[in-house]
């Protein structure tokens, strides 16, 4: 038996430490064997995944990358957290967003929502998709209003609704150190939705009221959803997040607030995303970059940012919703890990339209989940310290950082979105990503990669139609694959069939299993059915098959030894049996004689609309 030392066995002992030369050695190795030679930092820079903004996420990070201290939680530059506590007492706010304009469904689920989790209210209030403001003091019986903290979104019909939520207060005999929350006041996010101008005088008045008798109240919602609703990378929305800040400063500290009493008025609204490092990294980046304006303001004590985070929307898919479910998990991991204080969970069928009660409780319950059971809430800021989180907050902030200077040297938030910057610059952003999305570059599991032709559809009461009306526009991952789908769908419909495409497999499985996979998924994800039968064909049994399917176009699916023996053959006889159009699963050097190639990183979005176009599918 051996026996260990008295003072135990050395973490990694007789273990020689590697080199970063001798790792990027053994890559190239690997990389050589799947017939990619590279050296040096080629090799590394081969494993790397680009995250929009000019960043890059590396495939190792060592002690060379770290960053400078971040500092301690609750202390500035409020990287790691703007309590000293972080979410450690509680957990995060569990804040659920509610849209509905009948007072008394509004109430009920109100008060379901606080009996099961939920710790604050989102609400809507007037506007197509809100409760009327005459009717907001109905939705709040039972709603204990020093208990339960009330965040306000509505839009134009703001000053009613703060004025009927305190009058509320007043009436029900509360003291006004009680009354906790968010007034939700947002002038900026109201111009970037609608394209008029922000006007700021009623957020003020209210600030100074929220400053001067409620202490636990906030009046000015800084909301970064409309420029990541639109598109916009985690820069921009960081970047524009900043300019609006600063605006809302240099507003309230005009009307007489010091700088320390303006930025306590302000809670700052972010996305979080199925990228639970980017969300992380943001939520850190948004502290540190907003502690530097306090900073250069002169209040650096005054500089930790209250933050709301909200699971994507632009993610959410319409098809296998259920996904959706994945989806907010991991942007709500995100969130709470990157220090939000608060933060809502849309339910999975938010793209459907007004969600159930069933899947209100799946929202409010990933929070608890993640809190309770997966003790998420227990350490500070548990990413920090690692290389690469830090690499990645540093840099993310810095590229946030230089767009908002750009936008200062623009002159402000209100003139960047006046003059269409904003707009200009988010659309490019968005064009950019769609052409990864309809390359399936950027994968959107249920839509793009294994969609499934044959789920039933999840329906939902339709929720009011959000009119983009000069402001901007309002977008989803699954648009562009959506818009196929919809066609595939009105023509089963119409004509009781979808269209089809016969998969001509040749050889055996070993040989056209991975191409035939990838052919079956481009097409589903445009509603075309593959028909793969028999499993495999030849020159002389490829025309009754493809006769059989019902098809009328037909896709070549192998290796390329096995093309250069067969392809021609089978093509010929495929045309001959009636084959509109022959597609081949590889790239043109493959085989020359087909119409239509389809590989890894082909515009999948452009082949499938322009054969839908060919085949009449209206």
């Amino acid at each position: 038996m051996t026996v260990l030392p008295a003072d135990g066995l050395p973490l990694a002992a007789e273990f020689p430490d590697p080199s970063h030369d001798q790792w990027q050695s053994l890559v190239e190795g690997v990389l050589r064997r799947s017939g990619r030679e590279v050296t040096g930092t080629a090799a590394e820079e081969a494993l790397s995944t680009a995250l929009g903004d000019g960043l890059t996420a590396r495939p190792l990070y060592t002690s060379a990358d770290a960053s400078a201290d971040p500092g301690l939680p609750g202390f500035a530059p409020f990287t790691r957290g703007s309590r000293a506590a972080g979410n450690t007492t509680d957990g995060w706010d569990v804040r659920q967003r509610h849209a509905l304009t009948d007072p008394v469904r509004l109430n009920e689920a109100l008060l379901g929502d606080l009996e099961n989790g939920v710790t604050s209210l989102w609400l809507a209030v007037g506007g197509p998709d809100g409760v009327p403001v005459s009717g907001l003091a109905r939705a709040l019986e039972g709603v204990h209003l020093d208990l339960a903290p009330v965040v306000l979104d509505a839009g134009t019909d703001a000053g009613p609704a703060v004025r009927e939520l305190l009058g509320l207060c007043e009436t029900r005999g509360l003291a006004k150190e009680s009354v906790r929350g968010c007034l939700g006041l947002d002038p900026f996010g109201n111009a970037a939705r609608t394209g008029a101008e922000p006007e700021l005088s009623e957020a003020v008045h209210w600030a100074r009221i929220c400053s001067g008798e409620y202490p636990g109240l906030r009046a000015l919602a800084v909301d970064a959803l409309p420029y990541h609703e639109a598109g916009g990378s985690a820069a921009e929305e960081l970047g524009l997040s900043l300019s609006t800040g600063v605006a809302c400063l240099r507003a309230l500290t005009a009307a007489g607030l010091s700088v320390e009493e303006a930025c306590a008025q302000l809670e700052f609204r972010y996305a979080a995303t199925a990228d639970q490092f980017l969300t992380i990294a943001k939520l850190r980046a948004a502290r540190r970059l907003w502690a530097r304006v306090a900073e250069v303001c002169g209040a650096p004590d005054a500089g930790a940012q209250r933050q709301h985070a909200v699971t994507s929307s632009v993610m959410m898919t319409r098809r296998d919703p259920w996904v959706n479910m994945l989806r907010t998990t991991l942007a709500c991991l995100g969130a709470g890990v990157g220090g939000a204080e608060s933060v809502t969970v849309l339910p999975f069928d938010h793209a459907l339209g007004l969600p159930d009660a069933f899947a209100r409780r799946i929202a409010r319950n990933t929070s608890t989940i993640l809190i309770e059971e997966s003790h998420l809430a227990r350490v500070t800021d548990p990413a920090g310290g690692s290389w690469y989180v830090e690499r990645l907050t540093d840099e993310l902030a810095s590229a946030a950082w230089s767009f908002f200077q750009e936008i200062e040297r623009a002159d402000g938030q209100a003139a960047a979105l006046r003059s269409g910057m904003v707009r200009e610059r988010i659309a490019d952003t968005w064009a950019a990503r769609s052409r990864d999305l309809a390359r399936r570059k950027e994968p959107v599991t249920g839509v793009s990669e294994f969609p499934s032709l044959t789920e039933r559809p999840v329906e939902r009461v339709p929720a009011p139609a959000v009119v983009v009306d000069g402001g901007l526009p309002r977008v989803r991952r699954d648009e562009a694959f959506e818009a196929l789908r919809a066609r595939s769908d009105r023509h089963l419909a119409a004509t009781g069939s979808r269209p089809r495409v016969f998969l001509a497999a040749l050889g055996p499985a070993s040989a056209h299993t991975a191409r035939a996979s990838f052919a079956a998924n481009l097409f589903l994800s445009g509603g075309v059915e593959p028909v793969q039968e028999p499993v495999s064909v030849d020159a002389s049994t490829a025309a009754a098959a493809f006769a059989a399917s019902g098809a009328t176009i037909a896709c070549l699916c192998s290796t390329d030894a096995l093309y250069a023996e067969q392809a021609e053959g089978v093509a010929a006889a495929l045309r001959a049996a009636g084959a509109e159009r022959i597609f081949l699963a590889g790239r043109p050097d493959a085989f020359a004689g087909a119409d239509v190639h389809v590989f890894a990183g082909c515009d999948v979005v452009a082949v499938l609309s322009s054969e839908l176009d060919r085949m009449g599918v209206a």
